[in-house]
């Protein structure tokens, strides 16, 4: 059973989120919340596998809260995933949530068939940026920004070998491990292996921290597509 807590300010979209994932068999929403503290206290209380955040609540905002959840160690692998609502229509969101926590993104007017999709996705931790709009969106977005390579990043990479590097480098502009597996001609076994093993080496949470890390150390370069 996946659990689900969902925070948002508008009731009616509590409601609808709430109604639509509860009537599936394999989902359970066990508390919901309407604003920043009320969230990560819901998440502290029920430890959920996903939770559902808008960016914009009164008495601390979405970015917030994860950012609180993370100096708590409530996200991660093992633990709560987040999936940020957004409009996308503030880009700073995008990087604030993801540097924050966030595992992925939906619109608020995303569809039931894609809402279902991205929290099965989500909970599974099958690269927590699924599905491919969304992975594509953050890789457009991530690579059309100025990134100056961090020291500190590149210190987090020294410890993988070629092949992870390599691995690291195409989930940063945005493939699934199928298409990282077809470029590299290895199995999809492998690639997730090597995926383990990067996450293990380098602290990070899930795909998403990946993708940044892949930036801020240089291995991506802004703009670049291949």
């Amino acid at each position: 059973m996946i659990t689900v807590v969902i925070a948002d300010d508008q009731p009616t979209i509590v409601a609808s989120l709430s109604a639509i994932l509860s009537a599936e068999p394999d989902i359970d929403v066990v508390a919901t919340a309407h604003t920043g503290p009320a969230a990560v206290d819901a998440v502290a209380l029920h430890q959920p596998d996903v939770i559902l955040l808008d960016v914009r609540m009164p008495g601390g905002d979405g970015i917030s809260a994860l950012a609180d959840m993370s100096q708590r160690n409530m996200l991660g692998i093992e633990r709560t995933k987040a999936i940020v609502l957004t409009t996308f229509d503030l880009d700073e969101y995008v990087e604030a949530a993801l540097r924050a926590g966030a595992s992925g993104f939906l619109v608020k007017t995303v569809s039931f068939e894609q809402l279902l999709v991205s929290v099965r996705a989500v909970a599974g931790g099958e690269g927590a940026l699924a599905p491919a709009a969304t992975r594509r969106l953050l890789s457009r977005y991530l690579s059309s920004r100025a990134v100056i390579p961090s020291p500190k990043a590149q210190r987090r990479v020294e410890c993988l070998t070629p092949r992870e590097r390599d691995v690291l480098r195409l989930i940063g502009r945005g493939r699934s491990n199928s298409e990282v597996a077809e470029q590299l001609v290895v199995s999809h076994h492998t690639v997730k292996t090597h995926f383990s093993s990067i996450l293990a080496k380098t602290g990070c949470r899930d795909r998403a921290e990946a993708i940044v890390l892949a930036y801020d150390a240089g291995l991506v370069e802004p703009g670049s597509r291949n």
